[in-house]
């Protein structure tokens, strides 16, 4: 497996454990939630696509 992989996905458990503690101070509801996730995923992969080139 690659380690920027593996990086990521920990960034990723970082930043959803993260998000759940924000969503419970500003109260998001789960389309919020949702898509914060959905925007946070394309990043990474456009990101992790960048680092193949």
């Amino acid at each position: 497996m690659d380690a920027g992989l593996i990086l990521l996905v920990f960034l990723a458990f970082l930043f959803a454990w993260l998000l759940n503690r924000v969503r419970r101070f500003f109260r998001l509801g789960a389309i919020g939630y949702a898509g914060v996730m959905i925007v946070f995923v394309i990043a990474m992969l456009l990101i992790w696509g960048q680092t193949l080139r």
